[in-house]
């Protein structure tokens, strides 16, 4: 069977509780007896006070009860009475029943429920002294008899004691006791005190130290301070911390590196992708574009000679179908350019990420939303790797905004900052927004997040539904997120 009335008791209120409750029975049962016995002894010693009491007086006072000399014995009962406080009363009374003296003590007592009791006998002695022939005797040697006595009930004496003064006296001697048991009481309280604090302060140590490891400071530290279970427990504690922070140090560790390798795979993937891209923009603009020109070229030959053919219906048809040659590898060709822009801006090698970013602000103008845009800083001291993913961080944020937020204005900024050492890069509008606790993280801005951390950078989305969104990023100026 469990308690269940110290669920929510301390550990230091159950030891308290466990030490001081057997000496607590031990105290109540000590101080009943201890009252018992003294009362007990009072009763005893009225009793035996009483019944001798009342025997003597009853032997004593034969004489004047016969004479009927009441005066002196009522002078000397109450004598006897006031010089004794544990009498209370003393009654001789007759054959009849009557009171025939009376003595009440004038102390400030109170008496017991019962009296003491004792007969008054008058002894009568008859002495024969004539033999039975009626001749007197002559000496005791002749064979006279022995008197013979006979007892006469003349009254009785009732003694009433009083249990007060006795009672006082042994109060006082249970007060003593009471207050050195009370002493001893508070000096096990004292104590069961002391022990509960050496058992309780160590455990509110661990305790807390065991808090700390929960909130993730793992190294702490807990000497081992008293024995038993309780210093098996902190040094467990100890151990377990030294444990726990050689295992969060060898995670910590294996994630960064997992993280290096996976910073490094990013970047690796990026120069691929931007290797892939510029080589196709190069056959795009080298290939794909001189052949364009030679088609057109040709197309426009073939016109100029139909002008000089005789005219006629098919002359006209091929003159026609050489100008729509003509227009159409135009338009191939100025495909073709913007293609190799998007594949690799050429204004970013001509211009660098200053110009390069203000040429696609400026173009993105045209869709209908008012575009701003300020910088700050020397933009030259910029590697190459890093212009570059920083071009694509901002193209895909203004392609996040024309795609999703419905925004009619943004503003795109750019600080070089020599205090941070990075590159600033700030992109806001004023869209739809959303809550970023509630909506996924589209293509978009996961691909923005990987190329940031694969340089080392932070970025920051913050946005409400109704109030837009703004997007913050940082990439040091190493541009290789390497440590």
């Amino acid at each position: 069977m469990k308690p269940r009335f110290w669920r929510g008791w301390s550990i230091g209120l159950r030891m308290a509780f466990i030490t001081m409750l057997p000496v607590v029975l031990l105290f109540s049962s000590f101080v009943w007896y201890s009252w018992y016995a003294h009362r007990a002894q009072v009763d005893e010693e009225l009793a035996e006070r009483g019944r001798i009491l009342a025997r003597a007086l009853a032997e004593t006072s034969e004489y004047n009860v016969i004479s009927g000399n009441l005066s002196d014995l009522r002078l000397t009962i109450d004598g006897l009475v006031q010089s004794d406080s544990s009498i209370y009363r003393v009654d001789i009374v007759d054959t009849t029943g009557r009171n025939a003296v009376s003595v009440l003590s004038k102390h400030p007592i109170r008496p017991e429920p019962r009296w003491y009791e004792a007969t008054i006998r008058k002894q009568v002695v008859w002495i024969n002294l004539f033999s039975d022939n009626g001749a007197p005797h002559v000496s005791a040697s002749s064979g006279t008899r022995a008197p013979t006595q006979t007892a006469e009930v003349v009254g009785r004496v009732r003694v009433t004691m009083s249990p007060t003064n006795m009672l006082a006296k042994q109060l006082h001697r249970f007060r003593i006791e009471l207050a050195l048991a009370a002493l001893a009481l508070a000096a096990s309280g004292a104590l069961a005190y002391v022990l509960a604090r050496s058992l309780t302060v160590p455990l509110q140590e661990a305790i807390g130290k065991l808090r700390q490891i929960r909130g993730g400071h793992y190294r702490v530290q807990l000497p081992v301070t008293t024995g038993g279970e309780v210093g098996e427990l902190q040094a467990s504690i100890g151990d377990m911390s030294v444990a726990l922070e050689r295992s969060k140090q060898d995670l910590e560790n294996k994630v960064a590196e997992r993280t290096r390798d996976y910073r490094k795979l990013i970047q690796k993937v990026n120069s691929i992708v931007e290797d892939e891209r510029k080589s196709i923009a190069v056959e795009i603009h080298d290939e794909l574009n001189a052949s364009l020109i030679a088609v057109r070229l040709g197309a426009q030959t073939i016109g100029q000679l139909a002008t000089k053919a005789p005219q006629g219906p098919e002359v006209e048809q091929i003159r026609d179908n050489a100008q729509a040659i003509t227009k159409m590898a135009l338009d191939l060709y100025a495909n073709g350019r913007r293609l190799v822009r998007r594949l690799r801006p050429e204004v970013l090698d001509m211009l660098g990420l200053h110009g390069a970013v203000e040429e696609m602000v400026s173009h993105y103008r045209s869709s209908g939303v008012h575009f701003e845009f300020d910088s700050k800083g020397d933009f030259s001291r910029i590697g190459n790797e890093l212009a570059i993913s920083a071009y694509r961080i901002v193209q895909e944020a203004l392609s996040n905004i024309m795609k999703h937020s419905q925004a009619g204005f943004a503003r795109v900024s750019l600080t070089l900052s020599d205090a941070a050492h990075a590159l600033q890069i700030e992109v806001r509008d004023d869209g739809e927004g959303f809550d970023p606790a509630l909506a996924s993280e589209g293509i978009g801005i996961i691909g923005m997040r990987e190329r940031v951390f694969a340089l080392g950078g932070t970025i920051q989305v913050q946005s409400r539904p109704g109030e837009g969104t703004l997007v913050a990023i940082s990439l040091p100026l190493d541009g290789t997120g390497a440590e």
